[in-house]
C-alpha cells in the first residue's frame, strides 16, 4: 500500500486511456504512451506525451476537456506541424536573452494558437473541447492579472494582458485595474501581436516572438510565474523536420565502406539483399544466404533482381519444436516443505509474457506452505469459533437454493412430460405445454481465488483479515467448491534494476479443496514489503482462466493503492488495466478493501478507478465476516 497524508492525488482511469487512445490513434504511434506532467509536451527520447497537471480541476468537463485538447495540440498538432530546426534555433537564441522565461513561454504561447487554429480546421470536432479549454483559460488569466498587479510582477501582468488580447471576442476588450504603463505597453506591441494570426509556419512564430522580446528587454525583469511548458523536450538532438519524422526514422548504415567483389565469381540471388555481414568470409563468395534486415554491414557491387529457382546447396534457416513428456526423474509434487519456484532470473531482459510494461521485470516465486504448527492449527480452531455463526447461515442459504434447484421441476418445455395446462395450445401459435423433472447435478460450477495483499501496512489487519480468509475457506470447503488462496508481496530488499522478485504464497490450492483439510496454512500468511497488484492480478487469472469451471471469481483482500518500485505513479492504471483483461476473459474480479476506521473519499475513488462497480469497502477489518458473508452468497448465488 502507498499512503501519503500530503499526498491527495487521484488518477481516473476512465480518463487516462481515453487520453491514452487518443495518443495512439491520433499519432499511429503504438509505442507513443501518455503521462500526467507539470505541462504539456512532447518527449522525444521517452516516446511520451504529457498532459499539464493545470487541467486537475474539480469540474469534470473542463478536466476532460483541457487534457483532451493538450492532447490535441501536441500530437495532432506540435507532432506534425512543428518544425524541429525551427525550435532549436529558437531555443538557442531564446538563451541569450536576459527573458528567457517569458520568450518561451509567449512563444508556447503562440505556437499552440496556430496549431489550434489547423487542428479545428482539419478536425472540427475538437472544436468543442478547445472552446471550453479558452472560456477557462480566459477566466484563469483574468484571474492571474489581477493577482500579479497586486503582487507587482510586471511582466507576468503584460503576459497575460497578452493572452487575454489575442483570446478576446472583441477588438479593444477593456481591462479593469490593469497597470498603466502595462496597458501602454500592450499598445506598443499590438501590431506586431495581430501578425501572429498571419502566421504561417514554426520560423514566422518564433520570428514574432524574438522581435516583441527584443522591444521588452529594457524595460523588465523576467516573469515569474510558469503558464505554459515548451511543447518539445531535448529537441536539440535531433535533425528531421518535424517530431513525427524523428520517430519514424529509419537510421542508415552505421559505415559507409564498399568490398569490390568478382561478379563473374559470384552466384546469382533471386533476393534483394541491401547488405552483407562485414564479419563473413568473402573471399570466393560462393556460399548463399537468406535475406535478414540489418543496421551495419558492407555494400558490394553485385547486382540482383532477377527470379532464380531454389537449388539443393542452398542454407536454409529452420526451428525446432520438440514435445515434453514425463521425466523419469525424481517427483517432488508432493513434498510438504518450503519450495520456492523461481519463473525468472535476477538479470532478465525485457518481459515478454504480457503482464504489461510496467512490469516488465517482475519476476514470480512460488512460495508453498509448509506443515502447519500446533499453534497454527489452534489459532485456525479459534477463527473457525469465530466465524461459525456466519459460516453455518450461509452454507445453508445456499444448500437450499441448490436442493430447490434440483426438486423443482423445468416448466414450459417444447417437449417432455404433458402439462395438465393446455391453454397455450389455443392462444399461443408456438404453445409449450411440457415440463421435465430436474436432474441437474447439485454441484456449484465455479471455482475461486483470494489473492491476499501481504505488504507492510496489512501488519496491524493480518490477524483479523484471518478471519475473512477462514470464513471464505470454510464454506467454500463444505460446498466443496474448487478454490485457492494466495498470498503476495514485492521482496523491496532484493529489488534490482531489472529484477524485482513478487512472491505468490499458497496456502491453499485448488487441488486441494476436496480431500486436504489444510485451513490451518491460513496462519502462515504474514505481512512482508511492497505489493505490485497488476502483475499479481495477472499472473493469478492467468490461472484462474485455465480452469474448466463455468464461473470463476478473483477476489483481492486489499488495505490501499498498489506501492512498488517504479510502480508508483502507473501501479493504479496498471491495475486497472490488468483487471479489466482479467474480465474481458469471463473472470469476475472484486476489490476489498480493508479500512482503518471511516473510509475518506479518496480511499473510494482509488479502489472505484481500479475495479469500478465491483467493489466492497470495508470500514474495519473487525467488521470483515458481516460484510465478506453477504458478498460470498450474491456471488454464489450467481452461479446456481
Amino acid at each position: 500500500m502507498k499512503y501519503n497524508r500530503w499526498d491527495d492525488s487521484k488518477i481516473d482511469t476512465a480518463l487516462y486511456m481515453l487520453l491514452q487512445d487518443l495518443t495512439t490513434v491520433f499519432s499511429n504511434q503504438p509505442d507513443l504512451t501518455f503521462e500526467y506532467k507539470h505541462g504539456s509536451f512532447i518527449d522525444i527520447p521517452e516516446k511520451t506525451v504529457s498532459g499539464s497537471h493545470h487541467w486537475d480541476v474539480n469540474e469534470k468537463k473542463i478536466q476532460q476537456s483541457g487534457y483532451k485538447s493538450d492532447v490535441f495540440l501536441r500530437v495532432l498538432g506540435t507532432l506534425h506541424h512543428s518544425h524541429l530546426p525551427s525550435v532549436h534555433s529558437f531555443s538557442e537564441n531564446t538563451a541569450q536573452t536576459k527573458l528567457s522565461k517569458f520568450s518561451m513561454q509567449f512563444f508556447t504561447l503562440l505556437e499552440d494558437l496556430r496549431l489550434e487554429n489547423l487542428i479545428v480546421k482539419g478536425r472540427p470536432g475538437t472544436e468543442r473541447d478547445f472552446t471550453i479549454r479558452r472560456n477557462y483559460l480566459k477566466h484563469y488569466f483574468d484571474t492571474q492579472r489581477s493577482t500579479n498587479v497586486t503582487r507587482g510582477y510586471p511582466l507576468d501582468e503584460l503576459f497575460c494582458l497578452i493572452y487575454l488580447l489575442l483570446q478576446a471576442d472583441q477588438p479593444d476588450p477593456n481591462f479593469p485595474g490593469a497597470s498603466e504603463k502595462q496597458l501602454n505597453q500592450l499598445e506598443k506591441i499590438k501590431p506586431l501581436l495581430y501578425r501572429a494570426f498571419e502566421a504561417t509556419d514554426t520560423l514566422n512564430v518564433a520570428k514574432i516572438t524574438e522581435q516583441i522580446t527584443q522591444m521588452l528587454e529594457e524595460n523588465y525583469h523576467d516573469m515569474f510565474n510558469t503558464y505554459f511548458a515548451f511543447p518539445i523536450t531535448h529537441h536539440e538532438q535531433f535533425t528531421k523536420d518535424t517530431v513525427f519524422d524523428e520517430l519514424t526514422r529509419t537510421d542508415p548504415l552505421e559505415n559507409d565502406d564498399r568490398e569490390d567483389t568478382d561478379q563473374n565469381d559470384s552466384e546469382y540471388i533471386d533476393e534483394e539483399f541491401s547488405t552483407w555481414h562485414r564479419e563473413n568470409e568473402n573471399n570466393d563468395r560462393k556460399q548463399t544466404f537468406l535475406q535478414f534486415e540489418l543496421d551495419s554491414g558492407t555494400k558490394t557491387n553485385i547486382q540482383g533482381g532477377n527470379a532464380r529457382e531454389t537449388e539443393d546447396g542452398d542454407q536454409a534457416e529452420g526451428t525446432i519444436q520438440g514435445e515434453s513428456g514425463k521425466s523419469d526423474r525424481n517427483d517432488y509434487s508432493n513434498v510438504d516443505s518450503l519450495q520456492k519456484k523461481v519463473t525468472s532470473s535476477e538479470e532478465r531482459e525485457a518481459d515478454e509474457s504480457g503482464y504489461g510494461e510496467a512490469n516488465q521485470y517482475a519476476a514470480a516465486i512460488d512460495k508453498y506452505a509448509t506443515a502447519p504448527t500446533e499453534a497454527d492449527k489452534q489459532s485456525y480452531q479459534d477463527a473457525v469459533r469465530k466465524i461459525e455463526d456466519h459460516k453455518r447461515r450461509l452454507a445453508t442459504t445456499i444448500e437450499k437454493v441448490l436442493e430447490h434447484q434440483m426438486n423443482a421441476p423445468r416448466k414450459n418445455l417444447l417437449f417432455g412430460r404433458l402439462s395438465k395446462k393446455l391453454l397455450p395450445v389455443i392462444t399461443d401459435e408456438n404453445p409449450r405445454i411440457f415440463y421435465k423433472k430436474n436432474d441437474e447435478s447439485s454441484a456449484i460450477d465455479a471455482a475461486f481465488t483470494l489473492l491476499v495483499d501481504c505488504s507492510a501496512s496489512m501488519h496491524n489487519k493480518m490477524d483479523e483479515t484471518k478471519l475473512g480468509i477462514t470464513l471464505f475457506h470454510e464454506v467454500l470447503n463444505q460446498l466443496k467448491i474448487p478454490h485457492s488462496i494466495i498470498g503476495f508481496w514485492e521482496e523491496a530488499n532484493d529489488v534490482k534494476d531489472t529484477y524485482q522478485p513478487n512472491y505468490f504464497h499458497h496456502v491453499h490450492q485448488f487441488q486441494d479443496s476436496f480431500y486436504r483439510n489444510n485451513g490451518a496454512n491460513i496462519m502462515q500468511l504474514e505481512p512482508q514489503e511492497d505489493n505490485r497488484d497488476g502483475f499479481s492480478i495477472r499472473r493469478t487469472a492467468e490461472q484462474l482462466a485455465a480452469r474448466r469451471e463455468k464461473h470463476k471469481f478473483l477476489l483481492v483482500f486489499s488495505d490501499g493503492e498498489p506501492a512498488a518500485a517504479n510502480y508508483d505513479q502507473n501501479g493504479i492504471i496498471d491495475t486497472n488495466v490488468a483487471v479489466a483483461e482479467a474480465r474481458k476473459q469471463g473472470i469476475d474480479v472484486i476489490g476489498m478493501f480493508l479500512a482503518e476506521g471511516e473510509i475518506d473519499e479518496r480511499e473510494d475513488a482509488t479502489m472505484q478507478n481500479i475495479y469500478g462497480r465491483e467493489r466492497l469497502m470495508i470500514p474495519g477489518v473487525e467488521q470483515l465476516p458481516e460484510h465478506f458473508a453477504p458478498l460470498l452468497k450474491r456471488l454464489l448465488l450467481r452461479t446456481v
